[in-house]
């Protein structure tokens, strides 16, 4: 039985900090225009390690929208987050004295692959080079992974229900479908995402047993899904926030309703099992579409997994045939994390932001640095494609078995 119109879990409200824009705007105008921002790795201790080519976020200064108190007892997944989860309340309008049981009616999911990796190194090179007393206090809880739901919930005041998912990639699907669900039981906000920060040394070294990350030199060879040239794919940091609130709460208050999380699904298949993942993937959809009461011809646009290995794409492009049947080779089908890097758990999140911002401007986003398609999928390459996009369908597995789909309705369409 579908939940009163009131509670559908209407998402109004966006931030993001991407390798490719540190606001919506920015990003959007790169995502449409197909900019691949992928560039050898910067970072300082990275230098000799086999992983060259990644998405960074370069144009991000934390001090300049987070308190000095909250930056010395967080790692730079957090600051992301902090500063994501800023954007998406400035975007959504929305202040405490809007909701009447605030701020216990306000709560935040988040989903993380791997935590403060980098926080938690300096900590422990310094216990290792100076001693314990050198050592912080805040290094027993700036690296775990639900330091960024805890930090948002503390700075912004927040009281109501918090939570981590941890999911890997297929996660930041999952903390937004997790996030829907709270809205329909009651709770009047959650602000849901992911964010993370793998290009640190001991992040990037842990990552080196990924036999699916690309090791290509070339950015613009490294990662490139659904091609004859699929090597792996390449890491980025960054990822988003958004505001989910009750739809009936939302329009009393005269927010703009950008989309709603319709239906979700999530399957397993174990790890790097990627011939499986062709039954999870479908399966998982079938469940969101079940969820959404929508219909596989209603489906306009999907932003895919991409994963970038020849098993993998393969098992993807089955998948959206087997669960979408003739409909499945038609509709159109998008990667704009080809231009950014595959952020683990944050990027099924820019991509949903991509997707409602897709909605909102009638335009498909293509697939940057991806040409020659080897499947049978109708995969939106070298410019972005106009098109009246109601509803899209996001997908994510993650290199653990997990897999994950979304579907997003336009506005305030049921």
């Amino acid at each position: 039985m579908s939940e009163p119109q009131d509670r559908h879990a209407a998402i109004t409200g966006i931030g993001v900090v991407a390798p490719n824009g540190t606001t919506t705007g920015t990003f959007w105008k790169a995502t449409q225009e197909g900019l691949s921002v992928l560039d050898r790795v910067t970072r300082e201790g990275c230098e000799h390690l086999p992983l060259k080519v990644a998405g960074e976020v370069r144009a991000f200064e934390p001090a300049a929208t987070i308190e000095e108190r909250f930056l010395v007892q967080t790692d730079r997944f957090t600051h992301y987050a902090m500063a994501a989860a800023d954007f998406a309340l400035d975007d959504a309008r929305l202040a405490l004295a809007d909701i009447p049981d605030a701020p216990y009616s306000i709560g935040v999911v988040t989903a993380a692959g791997s935590g403060g990796g980098e926080f938690g190194q300096r900590e422990l090179q310094r216990l290792w080079g100076k001693g314990s007393r050198f050592v912080g206090p805040y290094q027993s809880i700036a690296w775990f992974y639900a330091a960024s739901t805890g930090q948002v919930s503390i700075r912004r005041g927040f009281k109501g229900p918090c939570s981590v998912v941890a999911s890997d990639e297929a996660g930041g699907l999952d903390a937004l479908a997790h996030a829907a669900r709270a809205v329909r039981r009651g709770t009047d906000v959650i602000v849901a995402g992911s964010t993370e920060a793998p290009l640190a040394p001991y992040s990037m070294v842990c990552q080196l047993g990924y036999e699916e990350l690309s090791r290509e030199t070339d950015p613009s060879r490294a990662y490139r899904p659904f091609t004859d040239g699929a090597c792996g794919f390449v890491p980025a940091e960054g990822g988003g926030m958004l505001v989910v609130e009750a739809a009936g709460a939302a329009r009393a208050r005269g927010a703009d309703i950008k989309a709603v999380v319709a239906g979700h699904g999530a399957t397993f298949t174990g790890a790097s099992r990627w011939d499986r993942s062709r039954e999870g993937l479908a399966q998982a959809v079938r469940q969101a579409l079940a969820e959404a009461e929508c219909a596989p011809e209603e489906v306009d646009v999907v932003f895919a997994d991409a994963l970038g290995v020849p098993e993998a794409d393969r098992a993807e492009a089955l998948a959206i045939a087997d669960a979408l049947g003739e409909h499945g080779t038609r509709v159109p089908v998008t990667a704009p994390k080809t231009g950014i890097g595959r952020g683990y758990g944050a990027a099924p999140v820019l991509d949903t932001a991509a997707a409602v911002l897709a909605m909102e401007h009638g335009l498909i986003p293509p697939t940057p640095n991806v040409f020659d398609v080897c499947h049978d999928l109708d995969l939106v390459t070298g410019s972005a494609r106009a098109a009246e996009l109601r509803t899209a369908l996001i997908l994510s597995r993650g290199l653990m078995g997990s897999n994950s789909a979304l579907v997003l309705r336009r506005g305030t369409a049921q």
